[in-house]
């Protein structure tokens, strides 16, 4: 089985209350670009992280709004902030790390931060000719010059879901995978 690559950058997730915070009262976020799951967008707006030893600026965020603010940053973006996330599914902010985020209008400073684990998005036509199972592990592997198998990527099977499997940037620029890149899915005894 074969799969696309979709290379997630940083990025944040906001609830409404926040958006209000960061960006004034009443603010609608816009929308710049589709992104490939249906309804998710990346908005024209950016914000700055905040750590305990350094800042990244210009961070997108992501629409649409959602339950909870969620921070997702990679491995590397952590050691030059100077915190400590762990991997998580998104949505599971268990242990999140505290992180501040600065918007034009204001500034909160929550337990948000991960580091999203690797998934694959399976709709359910895909789940049932694939035989895959929801919130199990399959592993994939990358056939070229740095090539090699990635584990612990877990599926998420939704109606809405194009199938797609998500890798932050430190596990693609390792395999020098980029976006649209086809890798081989192995199923996980």
């Amino acid at each position: 089985m074969k799969v696309k690559v979709g290379v997630s950058a940083r990025h944040v997730h906001l609830t409404k209350e926040d958006v209000n915070i960061l960006f004034g009262k009443n603010y609608i976020l816009t929308k710049k670009a589709d992104l490939s799951q249906f309804g998710q967008y990346a908005c024209n707006e950016q914000i700055t992280l905040i750590g305990a030893k350094n800042t990244i600026k210009n961070v997108r965020v992501l629409g649409p709004e959602r339950n909870q603010t969620q921070v997702e940053i990679s491995k590397t973006d952590s050691y030059k902030l100077g915190i400590n996330p762990p991997v998580r599914n998104s949505g599971d902010l268990d242990n999140a790390a505290l992180i501040t985020i600065v918007g034009p209008c204001g500034q909160i400073t929550k337990k948000a931060a991960i580091i999203a684990a690797r998934h694959l998005h399976v709709n359910k036509q895909e789940q049932i000719k694939y035989g895959l199972i929801n919130k199990k592990n399959v592993s994939i592997k990358v056939n070229n010059e740095k090539g090699g198998i990635l584990n612990n990527v877990s599926i998420r099977v939704d109606d809405n879901y194009s199938y797609e499997v998500h890798l932050d940037t430190d596990d693609a620029n390792a395999f020098l995978i980029k976006n649209g890149d086809e890798v081989e899915i192995i199923i996980e005894d």
